[in-house]
């Protein structure tokens, strides 16, 4: 199997700028394998974590060593948070890669009950760029499965450690990846009583955190656009509450529209063509909908509820969001053009839980929730029609959930109350595999960015 070629631009970059850059050089290095080609197995979460070996990346030169331990260390933790992967200790391998261009000793590999193994090098080009070589081994047939070679700016290895973490998972699991991506949260510091939130983007994993608002006026629920890097969210100032775009790639920010009274709970089309949002008028509020380019603004709803939190099936024909027009809030689902809605959300245990911030999942399959019941904030799934609810994790105020773009696993926050403040958890939607995300400090209101590459 041949090891492609690509060069990797900055992080502002979509996957087809990546694959535009690097279009003319594929490597024609061939490696013998033996034993027929393994194909990617569609795992589920019941299934046994696949066994993985990951030995630090040989270093081309010797200032290349931390560089290579480190790409090896993301793509251990990236895999392992997955829950998919049981990434074998270091201390227990008996064998040392010390060229990539020759096959690995596989029986060295199975002693250690390895099923898949990683090889990799960095090596410092007479440019400055790093060039970042994988491959990924089946132990047992001694197949290569699948190899790239990526060039790019030093400081950008990080990003190198997570395409690769993609290109792994996607190859042995059947689903897409989604290491390579971001997420926006309103990062939160001081008492409570005065607390300052700025708007923050990280690494799904936590790592390059930097912030895109100063602070000085209150920020709420960010939205990533599915199509394009640009984020919408709420901001309180000196005068009525505003919706704003903001440009990631650019860093310029502008205004979607004044609105009177409130809005709430701005989210994009998945087309990102559009903004879908609530507005409240008096007591109650409504869903309305925004043209980006026209700016020609669309009533959805017209109830004396109040109804909020909307969020686009993935094709763009439905709609659903949390309303309390029964009474407690609930959530609905209804064509993305406006029309009858119809309540899914019935829970079998307690008949007075009610539920919010509905998010769709980027799968179409399930629909994430906030439920509140029994004196705890719960984190579940449900699909479309109502059916097959699923608490994923319970707790003191859970809430805000959103899903990573494969739809295998979703982040939501926690909030402890008291002197505390909240903090970003992941779990996969099995409910198996929850784990704290680090952040500098509190953090909220998550939201996930579409691939980068």
């Amino acid at each position: 199997m041949s090891v492609k070629s690509c060069f990797l631009p900055p992080l502002s970059r979509s996957r087809r700028d990546v694959l535009i850059g690097g279009a003319g050089a594929a490597a024609a290095l061939l490696l013998p394998s033996r034993g027929s080609a393994q194909t990617s197995l569609r795992v589920t979460p019941n299934s046994a974590p696949i066994s993985i070996a990951i030995p630090n990346f040989v270093a081309g030169t010797p200032a290349d060593g931390d560089v290579g331990a480190g790409v090896a260390q993301v793509i251990t933790n990236n895999l392992k948070r997955s829950g998919f992967f049981a990434p074998i200790d270091p201390a227990a391998f008996i064998d040392r890669i010390t060229n990539i261009d020759t096959a690995p000793n596989f029986q060295n590999w199975q002693t250690i009950n390895a099923q898949n193994l990683v090889t990799g090098r960095m090596t410092r080009q007479p440019d400055g760029r790093l060039k970042a070589e994988f491959r990924l081994w089946s132990v047992a047939s001694g197949q290569q499965l699948t190899g790239q070679q990526y060039f790019t700016a030093p400081e950008y290895w990080r990003r190198i450690a997570h395409i690769i973490s993609d290109q792994i998972y996607e190859k042995l699991t059947g689903y897409g990846g989604y290491f390579d991506s971001r997420v926006v949260f309103v990062d939160e510091s001081g008492p409570a009583e005065r607390r300052v939130k700025r708007l923050a983007l990280m690494d799904q994993d936590g790592a390059n955190v930097h912030y895109l608002t100063k602070g000085s006026d209150l920020v709420l629920t960010p939205r990533f656009s599915p199509s394009t890097q640009e984020i919408t969210y709420m901001e309180f100032g000196q005068d009525d509450p505003r919706v704003y775009l903001y440009n990631i790639e650019t860093g310029q920010r502008e205004v979607v529209g004044n609105f009177p009274g409130m809005s709430f709970s701005p989210r994009f089309s998945p087309d990102g063509q559009r903004i879908i949002m609530s507005l409240q008028q008096g007591g109650n509020s409504n869903l309305f909908v925004m043209d980006l380019r026209s700016k020609a603004t669309t009533r959805l709803t017209d109830t004396p509820a109040i109804d909020t939190s909307p969020s686009y099936s993935p094709d763009g024909s439905q709609i659903c969001f949390e309303s309390d027009r029964g009474g407690k809030p609930q959530i609905y689902v209804m064509p993305a053009g406006g029309g009858t809605a119809q309540r899914i959300s019935f829970s079998k245990d307690d008949t007075n839980a009610s539920y919010s911030t509905p998010v769709w999942s980027p799968r179409g399959d399930y629909i994430a929730f906030t439920k509140q019941g029994s004196g705890q904030f719960a984190i579940g799934l449900l699909k479309p029609d109502g059916s097959d609810e699923r608490i994923l994790t319970a707790g003191f105020h859970n809430e805000g959930p959103t899903f990573a773009p494969n739809g295998q696993v979703l982040m939501f926050f926690r909030d402890p109350g008291g002197n505390s403040g909240p903090s970003l958890f992941s779990i996969d939607v099995s409910g198996r595999f929850e784990q704290k995300v680090p952040t500098p400090g509190f953090a909220s209101d998550p939201a996930w960015s579409p691939l980068l590459s």
